[in-house]
């Protein structure tokens, strides 16, 4: 099971992360979110990262320029897409992306997975209106699609504590956390990032 630690926003707790095994790191890029991080202190922390680690930059309807500036200042390896992106405004960057469904009642998710053909994976979140991510709920796991054939990250509201059961029922490829292993928000704790990892690779 592939780990992602989001709204990264020290390079403390990124070496952290990485040591404790994190696949994957997350720096959020949008400014209403009390995790965003300058341009100054994502290419900080991105130089406080070994090799073999996924850098992820996170945006929300950014202007297109605001992801070219940050691109050439930070080593991103992978960009997360969370607001209303088309499949063209996600491609435009020459780099792999993922891109966030918030898991709305009556959201067609396979219709919406299909939208974004080169989307490297489908990052299922909860939906909470107004708000792009972050919001510590979950979602109904049951309706996460179990034969997509697409790379599934789950996110929303996850744990310690549920991670392991959020696994069981969807089986994802990866998943994704940020407030659950935080001991405020955007310092993460390093007992809560162990737990976290621990059992997300525990059999279940």
């Amino acid at each position: 099971m592939q780990v992602k630690i989001c709204g990264i926003t020290r390079p403390e707790d990124a070496i952290m992360a990485v040591t404790l095994g994190a696949d994957a790191l997350g720096m959020v890029f949008y400014p209403h979110s009390p995790r965003c991080v300058s341009i100054d202190r994502a290419a900080e922390i991105a130089a406080a990262v070994p090799p073999f680690v996924t850098l992820v930059g996170l945006f929300v309807d950014a202007d297109a320029a605001q992801v070219r500036e940050v691109l050439d200042r930070v080593p991103l390896n992978l960009l997360q897409f969370h607001g209303a992106e088309s499949a063209d405004y996600c491609q435009q960057f020459g780099r792999p992306y993922i891109k966030a469904l918030r898991m709305k009642e009556d959201l067609d998710v396979a219709g919406t997975m299909a939208r974004y053909p080169q989307a490297r994976g489908l990052l299922l979140d909860a939906f909470r209106p107004g708000v792009p991510g972050g919001t510590g709920e979950t979602f109904d796991w049951q309706r996460v699609p179990r034969d997509s054939g697409r790379q599934i990250i789950l996110a929303g509201g996850l744990s310690p504590e549920n991670v392991a059961q959020a696994i069981a029922i969807a089986r994802p490829q990866a998943v994704d956390v940020s407030g659950g292993v935080e001991a405020s928000p955007g310092c993460k704790d390093e007992r809560k990032v162990a737990e976290f990892i621990r059992a997300a690779r525990c059999r279940v």
